[in-house]
Formats: C-alpha cells, structure tokens, sequence
C-alpha cells in the first residue's frame, strides 16, 4: 500500500468514526443510556488511531520523497535535509488542517477517559459530542476541499521546496505545534460550555475545565 492510498483511506475512516461518534453521544444525552456513551468513548480511541495513521503516511510520503502525493510535490524536496522533511507537515495548509484534526483527536480521547465521571454524569456526553463536531468539520475539509493525499499524474523528479519560514530557525519547527496545541486544548472548555448551555447547568463546568484551560 503506498503512503497515499494509506492516508487517504485513514482520513475516511476518521471522518466516520467522527460522525458515529457524535451520533452516538448525541443519543447517550438524549436517551439517558450509558451503552451509546461507552460506544462513543470507543469511537474516540478509534479516530485518534486514524488521524495517527493519516499524519504517519503523510510524514512516510515525505520522507521517502514520494512526490506522487501532492503534498510532497508542492511543499518538499529530496533535496531537503532530514529534520526540515520532519516538519514539513505543517509547512502548508493540507498538512497543518491534519496536525491539527490530529491533536483535535487526541484532545476528545483525553476527555473520553473521563466522560462519565464529571460532576454532571449526563453532560459529560454533549461535551463529547461537540468535540466529536468539530473533528467532523475538520476531516471534513480534508477529505472534500483541502485533501492532503490528492494523487500527482505525471510525478516531478523532485518538488518545489518547503516554506522557507519552516527552514530560518528550529524554533519554527516547535512554533506551531505548541500554538496547536493551545489552541485545540480551548476546544475542551468550549465543549464543556456548551453542554452547560445545553443541560442547564451552569455551576461546575469552570471548575472542571480549569487544568485544560490553564494548560492550553
């Protein structure tokens, strides 16, 4: 299977699971039924495992300079040294929306660990299920507009280079993932405001969201 195939298939896959999931735990709230939630925090695991193997066949496609993926075409070279190859994801839009669907992942799985245990045991779900929205809307627009793993016809002998930006200073190569990394953790807070606004339970949803505020 090539890291293109590989990748594009993954990206499928989590955008179901995502959408299963918010189906899921949308009917864990509704219905008042721990089975949905338990499915639901299953589906969480099983998407963070696609985008996992999405973003690893993206960076597999990079570093064997696999310049059939258009990605690696218009935003790598062979020519490129090791480190700068490892980057490279996030050098343009396709590859940072998977970063960031990635993390989004990882973010609903953490919050999956303990859905069910909250103060509000039948909030945890829609705080879930909105998380589960927004990967939606972001494997959405991978796999429809902006699609990392599109196939090149007639592959270049080598690409056109990354973002000169990723190249000026390691610190670029750390730069954005921790900004990601603040900006989907405030994800978890406006997922836990939301399902107060939707419960009506407005007293606990501050407290239990202070760690992934602050650490965001």
């Amino acid at each position: 299977m090539t890291p293109g195939l590989l990748g594009g298939v993954a990206l499928v896959a989590a955008l179901i699971l995502s959408v299963l999931g918010l189906v899921l735990a949308t009917l864990a709230y509704t219905l008042r039924d721990g089975r949905y939630l338990e499915a639901a925090k299953r589906l969480s695991a099983l998407s963070l495992l696609a985008a996992v193997v999405s973003f690893g066949a993206l960076e597999w496609a990079i570093l064997t300079n696999d310049f059939s993926v258009s990605y690696v075409a218009n935003h790598s070279s062979a020519n490129n040294p090791l480190w700068v190859k490892l980057v490279t994801p996030w050098a343009a839009l396709e590859g940072s929306i998977l970063l960031w669907a990635m993390l989004q992942t990882a973010y609903t799985w953490l919050v999956s660990l303990r859905a069910g245990h909250s103060l509000d045991v039948w909030r945890a779900p829609m705080a879930l299920g909105t998380l589960f929205a927004v990967q939606v809307f972001f494997f959405a627009v991978m796999v429809f507009v902006a699609h990392p793993f599109d196939a090149v016809p007639n592959p270049p002998p080598d690409g056109r280079g990354t973002n000169p930006l990723l190249q000026n200073h390691w610190m670029m190569a750390v730069h954005p993932v921790l900004m990601y990394l603040g900006f989907v953790g405030l994800s978890v807070p406006f997922a836990y405001a939301v399902a107060a606004m939707v419960a009506r339970r407005y007293q606990s949803w501050i407290f239990e969201t202070r760690w992934w505020t602050l650490v965001a």
